[in-house]
């Protein structure tokens, strides 16, 4: 699985002009999920994602994580984190996963982030086509995948 987790301020999901969820301060996080994944994929990154230092304490260090700050936390599928472009201009998704995994896998990212920050996970909407806006504060964007585990 690979992520793409931003710091925002701000950030919301629509669905054919209709707003699906919103969150205030915390995580805006892209989950793309790949042929082969497992629920030790979803939990190793659930925990990187709440676990990870990225807000700033009173002395305006980035030193504290999305549990501590009280955070929200969106979820949103987006299958186009696996392409591949190594060859061509046009990308491959041959490493996606089918709905079958794709959508369990990305339930269950969800549901345990929730357990994790005892909050529920804003999320889109699996397969639909989505508008998102942010506001990427800092901006912090990091990129996790949980295969490479660095």
């Amino acid at each position: 699985m690979r992520i793409i987790i931003q710091r925002v301020t701000h950030a919301e999901v629509t669905v054919d002009g209709e707003q699906v969820s919103a969150i205030g301060n915390g995580l805006m996080v892209l989950v793309g999920v790949e042929q082969g994944d497992t629920e030790a994929d979803v939990e190793w990154l659930a925990a990187k994602t709440v676990g990870l230092r990225i807000f700033s304490d009173e002395n305006g260090v980035m030193n504290l994580s999305v549990l501590q700050t009280g955070g929200e936390v969106m979820a949103v599928s987006q299958f186009t984190l696996t392409a591949s472009t190594r060859k061509g201009n046009r990308p491959s998704y041959i490493r996606a996963a089918g709905h079958d995994l794709a959508v369990p896998l990305y339930d269950a990212y969800c549901k345990r982030v929730s357990e994790l920050t005892g909050r529920p996970t804003a999320r889109g909407v699996f397969g639909a086509d989505m508008k998102i806006s942010l506001t990427n504060d800092g901006p912090v964007t990091i990129i996790i995948d949980s295969r490479l585990r660095e």
